[in-house]
């Protein structure tokens, strides 16, 4: 009899030491487990870290062209006024023809007439507007800029302006084609290339989902430039608005 209870004595021993090396085991495993759980979230949040990082610097990268753009504008613009005047023997070039003024619509951008003189102006605006046509939409932007440092009287420059808000919007960045777009309107506006930045600007408000800016526009086309292409879309943009 004690022989039985000596022997069933040591058998439930052994069966607890063998429990609690599984308990043990499991444990180790547990924190194994949880080690490699801080591990994958140091990882995250490493990771989410450089692309928060990536993405201020392309911010800072996209706000440095914008300030080089806009120094390149004063840099040319202050050596255009500082330039000697030339001498009086020179003959100027000839006038442009009204008929040889471009206006680019908001909805597809039109040729530049070809009049047979080809002037110097006329030939960068081509090439800025080519550069555009390319959708290397940044360097467009520099071109036009050049564009109305060199020539800020000329005809073409609100037009010119126009399309530096255009290469913003079709980028998305409706934020800065709305400046873009207001400059137009500021250079000229009674020029025909107001009309259509008019159009732009209500179409930025509607992207940004500021429905009463974007209906102010519209109207003030229909208001001050009744007779323009543009004023056709405005209205059909005004009763869109309206339809519940």
């Amino acid at each position: 009899m004690l022989v039985a209870v000596v022997a069933t004595g040591c058998a439930t021993r052994g069966s607890v030491r063998e429990v609690q090396a599984d308990v043990s085991k499991v444990r180790a495993e547990v924190t194994e487990v949880r080690v490699a759980q801080d591990v994958v979230a140091a990882d995250l949040a490493r990771a989410l870290a450089e692309l928060r990082s990536v993405d201020a610097r392309a911010a800072e990268t996209q706000q440095t062209l914008r300030d080089a753009a806009s120094e390149i504008v004063r840099l040319r613009t202050r050596l255009e006024s500082t330039a000697p005047t030339p001498p009086a023997a020179v003959t100027p070039a000839p006038p442009v023809r009204a008929s040889a003024v471009a206006t680019p619509p908001a909805s597809m951008p039109t040729q530049t007439p070809n009049n047979g003189r080809d002037e110097p102006a006329e030939q960068a605006f081509a090439a800025a507007r080519n550069t555009f046509r390319a959708r290397e939409h940044g360097q467009a932007v520099l071109d036009f800029l050049d564009f109305i440092a060199k020539y800020p009287k000329h005809p073409l420059a609100p037009s010119a302006q126009y399309w530096i808000g255009e290469a913003y919007y079709v980028q998305r960045d409706c934020p800065q084609a709305l400046i873009e777009f207001n400059r137009v309107l500021q250079m000229a506006p009674t020029a025909p290339a107001a009309a259509d930045a008019l159009l732009r600007i209500g179409m930025c408000h509607a992207s940004l989902r500021e429905s009463a800016p974007a209906a102010a526009a519209w109207q003030r086309i229909v208001r001050e430039y009744p007779r323009s292409d543009a004023a056709g879309k405005a209205r059909s943009f005004l009763r869109a608005s309206r339809t519940p």
